[in-house]
């Protein structure tokens, strides 16, 4: 009897050694943001980079992103970032198929580039790693050869010949089969997706909105050719410095796209009720994407409204002291943030410091405020669930007869 068990576990053990040999392994470590889509992305635009407008800023590319709401690309401008950290480099976002749909990937910041799918995107991003600058001794020397820099102003330069031979050789804008770039991330570019990152930053943030907003941006109206391609600063959509595409990409939406045809895909739905259910979940994502960059401008810790009710005045009382306990902490941490971040602000006040180096402070400073928010937030669910009163099962009906003890 023991051997015949011994041997099935053997058998249900190689059945899952084969099944996860066989399962296809995933393409990056890198996080998806939940966005699929049925059809790809227009082809990338053709544009000029617009130039550097100072020292510590790094060139991140155009990208096609999706409005769920108008069911539309709409162009991400190219722009020029300052990197959060010292050391850090931009890894830019993609689109991937996923099986059953196209996924977006999002792009991060780190100290490796990683995986981008092996798209073109041209300016130092072409396919494998970042050919734009490198940093050297806490500041970042560009490669002239392919950024658009001004030395009169911008000294920390070099010059250095790119062979681009790049996996995307047509402007292709996704990853994956039937016409997209089909490669898969080498063992170094899926080391760097899991060392430590820091997701787009407030000035991202804010491009990325800008764009959504502007019609002119969507796929339907520009047909893959962008009006503004490129801008010097993230969001600075009106200045002399915008870039209009020169040549457009190719754009093959399927034809149930039409208006006529959404509304007969859902003829329940009543005459202008996608536009205020589309207002009210933008104005929602708004809300949920507001950043905060010091503890002072965090709102106040919500507290439950009820206090816990387990049934056991004991158990109730010590979940309170808990409760208060761990706001108590909170509030500590808070005040120890924002104390560290005012002394580093009267420091480079002090040493006169530049726009720049007033900038990364303050991206820094971001960073550790929506860091410090979101262990707060996870501490506090813990909480909530553990004061989460146990279910007792139902007593037994007089009738039932109780198991033997």
């Amino acid at each position: 009897m023991r051997r015949s068990n011994a041997i099935c576990l053997l058998i249900v053990a190689m059945a899952v050694l084969a099944a996860t040999v066989l399962l296809p392994a995933p393409a990056t470590a890198q996080v998806s943001i939940g966005i699929s889509v049925g059809f790809p992305p227009p082809e990338l635009p053709v544009y000029e980079q617009p130039i550097c407008p100072g020292e510590g800023y790094i060139w991140t590319p155009g990208y096609w992103a999706w409005d769920p709401d108008d069911e539309d690309y709409y162009w991400v401008p190219g722009t020029w970032i300052l990197a959060p950290e010292v050391g850090f480099l931009w890894t830019p976002g993609y689109w991937g198929w996923g099986g059953s749909a196209f996924v977006f990937y999002e792009g991060y910041w780190g100290p490796v580039v990683g995986f981008y799918g092996g798209i073109n995107y041209g300016y130092g991003y072409f396919g494998r790693g970042y050919e734009g600058g490198r940093w050297d001794g806490g500041r970042f020397y560009y490669n002239r050869t392919v950024n658009n820099i001004n030395v009169t102003e911008i000294h920390n330069v070099y010059n250095t010949t790119v062979l681009n031979n790049n996996i995307n050789s047509t402007r292709v804008s996704y990853n994956g089969p039937n016409g997209g770039v089909n490669v898969r991330p080498t063992p170094q570019e899926q080391a760097a997706a899991r060392q430590r990152h820091i997701s787009p930053v407030a000035p991202q943030i804010q491009h990325v909105q800008a764009a959504r907003s502007n019609r002119e941006l969507r796929a339907s109206a520009n047909h893959g050719k962008p009006p503004i391609a490129a801008t010097q600063k993230p969001g600075a959509f009106s200045a002399g410095t915008v870039v209009p595409a020169k040549e457009g990409g190719r754009y093959n939406p399927p034809p149930n796209r039409a208006a006529s045809n959404r509304a007969a895909n859902n003829p329940n739905r009543p005459p202008n009720a996608s536009r205020s259910e589309n207002s009210t979940t933008r104005a929602e994502s708004n809300a949920t994407r507001r950043t905060y960059v010091h503890p002072n401008d965090l709102p106040k810790a919500s507290r439950p409204d009820r206090s816990p009710n387990t049934g056991n005045p004991k158990t109730d009382q010590k979940y309170q002291r808990e409760q208060e306990k761990m706001y108590q902490k909170q509030a500590q941490e808070r005040q120890k943030l924002q104390q560290r971040q005012d002394q580093e602000h009267q420091r480079v006040a002090q040493q006169r410091a530049d726009d720049t180096r007033r900038q990364q402070l303050e991206q820094r400073h971001q960073q550790q405020t929506q860091q410090m928010q979101q262990r707060h937030e996870q501490q506090q669910q813990r909480m909530e669930q553990r004061q989460q009163p146990r279910q007792q099962p139902p007593p037994p009906h007089p009738s039932e007869k109780r198991p033997p003890s």
